[in-house]
């Protein structure tokens, strides 16, 4: 799915009415008709609507809904915010619409009966510029402490598209968000998020050829995208065809990181999985994965990396440590490596000592740094937002692609496009889930994917099977171990 700005929503929304022959007031009605629907699917008219609407369109989708409502004679009460402005010409006649009387509201002089209530937040869609203040702040921050279903239209009231709030401001806090066609950029970032509960994106009709030609360097990625390009294995295959992994890492106290990585290697279809790690691990490994072929690099830790096979992808970083010999061998390692390779955990954190490292990665390899890890590489910025777009410039110059870890995770690609993750949740947030990501996109990568979509492919699949094991074990007990085992669910499920 493309992720448009704001400027190009509506510009859509312009040409659309343009060549349909239809009117700005008749696509009002269908957004309020598609808000309509999906309530109407989930509650029941026990409830009372209580709207709240700007002067702008996204108030008159609000006074739309509330007529939509009370037509079917569900119980709706109507506010608007009350200010110098006047109406949008389509609110206004949706305001003469309503066959109710409508309470005009300054500040926080209105009451909600908190039983069986659904607040509905029309005040401000994506055209709002400035922070909220005066009444409207007032209003948001009164409706914020009412304990009720809340539901915003579009956006949540006091959000931006295109950038992202400050700490403390002011914001309506949604359960849920009905948002039209597109995902907002500022929901797939955590500090707007945490506003705009579950996201909802109905279907109001616009022309898919206008959104098709519209160019975006930011994409969500959907599951029709993980359907149309993962490779399905053909009968007449053998282990050859499906590459050869090396995952190096582990050193003493610390190999469960480089198990992690190996099983998750192996569960994700790669034909052959090898492991360097130091000899203190070879019994753990030759247990816990007899799949995999073990090499010694080494003792207790990681001291010298000789590679006794070809036509490879290394996989290097997880429990890797940063012994000074361990350091020597990951330099030489790079000096003599051109394929592109994934790095992870204590790789980046030897890069990060020393920076210059960066210029011996070769061309289309993946990193995948956690946001301190990012921090660490290329410097501290002053939101999520900032972070991707660095890391966006960075890929760029090193022509890598980064992945950033976290919330809707970020694939940065060096021809400067960013793709958003949807999969995954907060039962992945422990130790272990980004060695499994490493395991996954390294045999992704050794099986012919391309650095993109081994990146892009790597990450949903990883997030897919995260939640799955969220439905099996739960979020608080899934493990990375979880996860490993759900990659059978995303697989099955795709191959139906």
């Amino acid at each position: 799915m493309k992720i448009l700005t704001s400027t190009q929503i509506k510009e859509c929304a312009s040409q659309f009415i343009e060549s349909e022959m239809t009117t700005s007031l008749d696509l009002m009605e269908k957004s309020a008709l598609a808000c309509f629907e999906w309530l109407k699917s989930r509650y029941s008219n026990e409830y009372t609507y209580y709207i709240f609407c700007g002067k702008g369109n996204n108030g008159g989708d609000g006074l739309a809904l509330a007529r939509l409502l009370n037509n079917e004679n569900y119980n709706v009460e109507a506010f608007i915010i009350q200010s110098s402005s006047d109406f949008t010409e389509d609110t206004q006649i949706n305001f003469d619409k309503f066959p109710k009387s409508v309470d005009f509201i300054e500040g926080d002089d209105f009451e909600v009966n908190e039983e069986k209530a659904i607040i509905i937040d029309a005040l401000f869609g994506i055209g709002l510029n400035n922070k909220l203040k005066g009444e409207a702040e007032k209003i948001v921050s009164k409706l914020n402490e009412i304990n009720a279903i809340k539901i915003s239209i579009d956006i949540p009231s006091g959000l931006f598209t295109d950038s992202l709030p400050e700490e403390n401001q002011t914001v309506f806090r949604a359960d849920e968000t009905l948002t039209f066609e597109f995902y907002k950029r500022s929901f797939l970032h955590p500090e707007a998020a945490q506003y705009a509960g579950k996201i909802h994106v109905l279907d109001i009709g616009l022309d898919k050829k206008f959104i098709e030609n519209e160019q975006t360097d930011n994409y969500l990625i959907e599951n029709d995208f993980f359907e149309k390009n993962y490779k399905r294995r053909s009968p007449f295959s053998n282990k050859g065809t499906f590459g050869k992994a090396i995952i190096i890492g582990g050193s003493y106290g610390r190999m469960g990181s480089i198990t992690f990585s190996t099983l998750s290697a192996l569960r994700v279809g790669t034909g052959l999985v090898f492991t360097g790690a130091p000899e203190y691990g070879s019994l753990v490994l030759q247990t816990v994965a007899p799949e995999a072929m073990f090499f010694s690099c080494g003792d207790k830790y990681i001291e010298d990396i000789q590679i006794p096979f070809k036509n490879y992808t290394i996989g290097i970083g997880p429990g890797l440590g940063t012994e000074v010999l361990t350091k020597m061998a990951f330099e030489k390692m790079l000096q003599n490596e051109k394929n592109p390779m994934v790095l992870d955990a204590d790789a980046l954190n030897i890069i990060s000592e020393s920076k210059d490292l960066l210029n011996l990665v070769p061309k289309n390899s993946i990193i995948t740094p956690h946001p301190k890890e990012f921090e660490r590489l290329f410097g501290k910025t002053n939101s999520t937002l900032e972070q991707c777009e660095l890391a966006r410039k960075k890929a760029k110059e090193h022509e890598i692609v980064i992945v950033i870890k976290g919330h809707n995770t970020a694939i940065l690609l060096p021809d400067g496009l960013c793709y958003y993750n949807a999969t995954g949740n907060a039962g992945m947030a422990k130790g272990g889930s980004g060695d499994v990501l490493t395991g996954i996109i390294t045999g992704l990568l050794a099986q012919g994917y391309d650095s993109k979509l081994a990146a892009i492919l790597g990450v949903y699949i990883h997030g897919k099977a995260g939640d799955y094991a969220s439905e099996k074990f739960s979020q608080e007990a899934m493990t990375a171990q979880s996860i490993i085992q759900c990659l059978s669910d995303v697989f099955l499920e795709l191959n139906k």
